[in-house]
């Protein structure tokens, strides 16, 4: 016959073992919930932002798109460049100006990003007049918005920077 103080050795075994499987839950989960707090802001969709163009002087001519996080968002944009095209033929669609991912850029409250577009990269009076851009940023696509551009651009051969938390760091040279 067992005595029921030898059983109790076995309880409080039983209860340690449940203790300490309850603790390790209770961390991974405050963790998790840390992290998820803690951790920097999601990617950027099309409609997270308003998008704003403007007419740029510098580098021969160019159009600077600033994007703002809508009221209540905060995303970040992937330091690559903006989706866009100024028509629907392939021969109008931006290609990268840059070689190299930049750093992304957080956007929140009044925080803007910025990227260039030049609308001609080539040196002679060829090209298609437009006075629209359709943009997106890459990856969404399937979200794109159209904007009128400030002045009809002519078209060709079109590149764009990444997205920069400078607009200084958004001028599309080109060679």
């Amino acid at each position: 016959m067992r005595s029921r103080f030898a059983a109790r050795p076995a309880r409080l075994a039983l209860a340690a073992v449940a203790a300490v499987a309850l603790t390790a839950t209770a961390t991974a989960t405050a963790t998790a919930t840390a992290d998820s707090r803690g951790s920097a802001a999601r990617a950027c969709g099309t409609k997270d932002l308003t998008f704003k163009l403007t007419t740029e002087t510098q580098a021969g001519g160019y159009f600077l798109v600033t994007a703002k996080a809508k009221s209540g968002v905060t995303c970040y944009l992937k330091g690559v460049f903006p989706s866009a095209s100024f028509g629907s033929a392939a021969d109008t669609e931006v290609a990268p100006a840059e070689h190299a991912v930049s750093e992304n850029v957080v956007l929140s409250g009044s925080t803007q990003a910025y990227a260039g577009i030049n609308p001609k990269t080539t040196n002679n009076d060829y090209g298609k007049e437009f006075d629209r851009l359709h943009l997106s940023i890459a990856g969404d696509e399937a979200n794109s918005i159209s904007l009128d551009l400030p002045e009809t651009a002519l078209v060709d051969r079109p590149v764009a920077t990444n997205w920069h938390a400078d607009p200084a760091d958004a001028v599309p040279f080109s060679d």
